[in-house]
């Protein structure tokens, strides 16, 4: 098993920044993706970002291109979510999700066997 600690969410202004991290324990793979979706009120899971183990592929969707920056740490088990300039339309709860045993990047969230229990992103207008 695995488990996905989410922290760093909060209340901020638009044209603000917040970090989120993930810190992944348990069983990891040599090999995983980790990624960050979003669910708003009365919307889907979408996809936000993913990166592959090594830190040498990302992905990102094209609503947050050019904002936010995903990168993982030295220890390789903590996945961050950099968010500037943002915007109400951000507001979301933020979940973090591993694929373990791949190493493709894949922005569907039904290819990620694992998840974090969710941090809170308001962004007041």
């Amino acid at each position: 098993q695995v488990q996905l600690v989410e922290s760093g969410g909060g209340l901020v202004q638009t044209g603000g920044s917040l970090r989120l991290s993930c810190a992944a324990s348990g069983r990891t793979s040599t090999d995983y993706i980790m990624a960050w979706f979003r669910q708003a009120p009365g919307k889907e899971r979408e996809f936000v970002a993913a990166i592959t183990r090594n830190g040498v592929f990302t992905d990102y969707a094209d609503s947050v291109k050019g904002r936010f920056s995903i990168s993982i740490g030295n220890a390789r088990n903590t996945v961050f979510l950099q968010m500037n300039s943002l915007k109400p339309e951000d507001t979301a709860v933020y979940y973090c999700g591993a694929r373990m045993g791949y190493y493709t990047l894949t922005k569907r969230g039904s290819d990620y066997n694992y998840w974090g229990q969710g941090t809170q992103v308001t962004v007041s207008s």
